[in-house]
């Protein structure tokens, strides 16, 4: 369940306090207080049998003495009365309720749902502060404060950080389009609320405080689906380190902390900051400045020293100053005087007059697209700042926005402050302030433009082989092992086409080594191989660069030694022998990939060797992986910078990189059972890549795999070949990497085809709008498309998709072919594959809107059993919709 009766939650028609008290200080007091002293209009009325009338209105004893039934219901009574009031309101026909009471045990919070359930009577809460909705005066909490109306809907897992963000809003006069306390998330929560904000037109940002996350797959499609139509921001508290548990991988010891959460909020294209008053920081600039798409920063300021504050600040957030163009210095040479500074930040000195300021922002917004511009203005005795404010304004607006503003002092500015603010202009009160929201600006646009990035058509590549992964997997398992032996995990690598280097595995013998080494080729490496022993190198079970077969005889000896005096319990299972590989330009990289406890598998990157924990160069990322968002992931280490070459060293072969990535990542959901995986060292130069060490925990219980994924991976067991008169197509889900395909598929399409589809004859498409019809999440949608290969060329002959409701209600489809194809058969096709499909996803209905003159799609709609509806829209269209279960009921 998820948006089913949400409206009734916040914006109901009538509500009950029950609980309500005249006791001072009690929570039933408030409650009731703050419904009177709202502007709500609704019905509003009070239970609790121990009264009969509170503040000169009457009290009722029971749900069923009330006179209406109320929509919403505010709880405020002892944990144990609380199921058998949500059961009496469900019966009565309630739709929400928001239980405020704290206290409910486990078995009272199972009693509490499963009273609600037959209902689908909604539940905010328990535990919490409660709810408001400004725009509609409903205050259904125990706040000490209402909120005012606005545009930011704030959610918080944390009750007492509700009613300091209302004090720290009120002071500011920040409204709310919603205001809601999430309390135990018992039902209602943040998958949900993210859902239902979405497209409620009131709300223009999302605001998130959130502590912990519980159905993570619901949460991140609910997160994507929002970030793309609105800004969601986001205060997660636990920055600090999950505890730092013992683990046997690298990799391992990330699962759970809040690295992974991060990962996650950029995959879904959110904005993280760190404090509450960023949090409102980054929802106002996103508000004023959002449109701006620059990634330097100019700025312009009377005063030196605010200048170079400005510049530092810029530099230790990463946000580079724009390098002026040629033409822009000669023309500021022109308008300023000789004293300038002839560079960013440009400073036009102290005792500028309006004229200078007008000219120097002429210049700046003439170039453009050199960044944006952030002006910082000192007070002066020469020209009042209200003056300066109102011959800059004009210039200043602008669509897309580019200028942002800091009148620093107090008095002396606060006109021109105020001017600025309602202008529309972005003002903040310091230079560091200014940047820092810049900064986030650029965040923020970098993690939404990973949401429509479109991957390249993928090449040629080696063929994985899953099976033999398994089967490599399934006889360590049956052994009892719960480690692969490093051949072992070197042999499941290949099988995913990542080059591994030649290695042997031989008894712990100093001949058998010696003659392993001699078969593979000196020099080799030599390592110990013991499933009590993961880091080799802590006990010296690991020797380099043997030259000959003495060496290696010498080293076998001395290494058991060694090993068995730093580990003498351990069972020691023989040596492994490897080809020493020499290569000098090469750079060692660590892939990883562990279980995290929220979020399910996670894929690791950075620089690896026996330092990985020191230099924690690392990035995290939620598979499943496509080019771009490997890309991405590598970008987030420092070691990328040394990838792409410096000082005669070529750059490192980037694209064999991501392979191993994203064969990781298709790892990770063929074989359930890996549990910890390290790469490490990978090492990586113009030559390409290849393992040389790596180390694999199995867990019979499956925690990887698909169903465990966070965001649900391309689903390959849908790709059905067919044939359609006479010709070989391919009916498979849409991919990011259709993007090419698909524009020229549209494009291929006549206006009058179009307009019966679409109610509009347009014909460009922009890349954001390809991206969401091809970059799909395929745990709510549904888009097959009917593809033809020619000469190895793939052409798109139809699609028909769906896009189900939050709830998996209803599914409202579409579906168009190519022009000269219509009438064969194509759209029959198509539209049982969608229907196939939604039927085993157990969607209820397929509804669809088709104009009245479209009776070719009118008849297969009705070949296909669907029934037309009753016409509500007094236009030229058709309602039709087909039940897809036996029992499906209309919503």
């Amino acid at each position: 369940m998820t948006i089913r009766n949400l409206d009734s939650l916040f914006d109901p028609a009538s509500v009950v306090a029950i609980g309500a008290s005249s006791r001072p200080g009690s929570v039933g007091a408030t409650v009731w207080r703050n419904l009177r002293n709202g502007s709500f209009s609704g019905a509003r009325y009070a239970l609790n049998p121990k009264y009969h009338e509170l503040d000169g209105e009457p009290v009722y004893a029971s749900v069923d003495a009330l006179p209406q039934v109320p929509e919403l219901a505010v709880v405020c009574t002892p944990a144990a009365t609380v199921p058998g009031l949500i059961a009496q309101l469900g019966a009565r026909g309630t739709r929400a309720a928001i239980v405020i009471s704290g206290g409910l045990n486990a078995a009272q919070k199972q009693a509490m749902l499963d009273a609600a359930r037959p209902y689908l009577l909604r539940v905010l809460g328990p535990n919490c502060i409660g709810a408001l909705a400004p725009h509609i005066g409903l205050n259904g909490s125990f706040a000490h404060l209402d909120a005012r109306p606005g545009e930011l809907a704030f959610v918080s897992q944390s009750g007492a950080l509700v009613t300091a963000m209302l004090d720290w809003a009120r002071a500011r006069d920040i409204g709310f389009s919603h205001f809601i306390s999430l309390g135990e998330q018992a039902d209602v929560d943040f998958g949900d609320l993210l859902d239902f904000l979405a497209s409620d037109p009131k709300t223009r940002a999302i605001l998130l405080y959130i502590e912990s996350v519980q159905a993570s797959r619901k949460f991140m499609s609910a997160a994507r689906a929002a970030a793309r139509n609105k800004p969601v921001i986001v205060v997660k508290a636990g920055r600090s380190s999950a505890g730092g548990r013992a683990a046997a991988s690298h990799t391992g010891a990330l699962a759970g902390s809040d690295i992974v959460f991060d990962a996650a909020i950029r995959r879904a294209g959110m904005l993280r900051v760190d404090t509450l008053q960023d949090l409102f920081l980054a929802a106002e600039t996103l508000a004023h400045f959002r449109g701006n798409l620059a990634d330097t920063l100019t700025v312009l300021t009377n005063g030196g020293g605010a200048g170079v504050m400005a510049a530092d600040a810029a530099a230790s957030l990463d946000v580079p100053l724009s390098e002026l163009s040629a033409d822009t210095l000669r023309r500021l040479d022109a308008e300023l005087p000789a004293g300038w500074s002839h560079g960013n930040p440009v400073d036009i000195i102290g005792d500028a007059p309006v004229e200078r300021y007008q000219a120097a922002l002429r210049v700046l917004a003439d170039d453009m697209p050199g960044g944006a511009v952030l002006f910082v203005h000192a007070p002066t005795a020469i020209v009042p700042s209200l003056e300066i404010a109102r011959a800059m304004l004009p210039l200043a607006r602008h669509q897309p926005p580019w200028l942002m503003g800091c009148w620093l002092g107090d008095t002396a500015v606060v006109q021109a402050r105020t001017l600025f603010r309602e202008g529309g202009i972005a003002d903040y009160a310091t230079p560091e302030v200014a940047v820092r929201a810049f900064s986030m600006l650029r965040s923020y646009r970098q993690n939404q433009a990973q949401l429509l990035e479109t991957p390249a058509v993928a090449g040629p590549s080696r063929v994985v082989d899953p099976e033999a992964a398994r089967a490599i997997v399934a006889q360590a398992l049956a052994a009892g092992r719960d480690w692969l032996s490093e051949p072992e995990a070197k042999a499941l690598l290949a099988a995913y086409a990542i080059a591994v280097v030649e290695t042997r595995r031989c008894d712990p013998q100093p001949e058998a080594a010696a003659e392993a080494a001699q078969a593979i080729g000196l020099p080799v490496a030599l390592k110990i191989l013991s499933p009590d022993i993961t880091h080799k190198s802590d006990v010296g079970g690991v020797a380099l660069h043997l030259e000959n077969e003495d060496a290696v005889r010498s080293a076998a000896a001395s290494m058991l030694e060694r090993v068995r005096a730093a580990k003498p319990d351990a069972h020691i299972d023989g040596f492994s022998v490897q080809a020493m590989v020499e290569r000098s330009q090469a750079q060692e990289l660590i892939v990883g990939a562990s279980i995290d406890a929220v979020f399910g598998p996670v894929i690791l990157f950075g620089e690896g060797g026996t330092a990985v924990e020191l230099l924690a160069d690392r990035a995290i990322g939620l598979p499943p992986l496509n080019s771009p968002l490997a890309r991405a992931l590598i970008e987030r280490t420092r070691v990328a910078r040394r990838l792409a070459g410096y000082r005669g060293r070529p750059p490192a072969d980037r694209e064999a990189i991501e392979r191993v990535l994203i064969n990781i990542s298709q790892l990770l959901a063929d074989v359930p059972q890996i549990a910890e995986l390290d790469i490490n060292p990978l090492i990586a130069d113009d030559a390409g890549v290849i393992a040389l060490d790596a180390r694999v925990r199995l867990d019979a219980r499956a925690p990887a795999g698909v169903p465990h994924f966070a965001i649900r991976p391309y689903p390959q067991q849908l790709v059905e070949s067919v044939r359609w008169e006479g010709r070989e197509l391919l009916l498979r889900p849409i991919r990011a990497e259709d993007e090419a395909q698909h524009l020229e598929f549209l494009a291929s399409l006549a206006p009058e085809d179009v307009r019966l589809r679409v109610f509009n004859s347009r014909r460009h498409i922009e890349h954001s709008e390809l991206a969401r019809l091809t970059q799909i999440d395929y745990g709510r949608e549904s888009a097959f498309v009917a593809v033809e290969c020619v000469d190895g060329v793939e052409r798109t002959l139809g699609v028909a998709r769906a896009l189900s409701d939050p709830d998996n209600i209803e599914a409202e489809f579409g579906i168009i072919v190519r022009s000269g194809l219509k009438g064969g058969g194509l759209g029959l096709l198509l539209m049982n594959k969608l229907i196939r499909t939604l039927r085993e996803q157990g969607t209820q209905f397929l509804i669809g809107t088709v104009l009245a003159e479209n009776r070719r799609m009118l008849d297969l709609a009705q070949e296909l059993g669907f029934e037309q509806l009753p016409a509500e829209r007094g236009d030229d269209t058709r309602e039709i919709r087909l039940a897809l279960q036996a029992d499906a009921k209309p919503a």
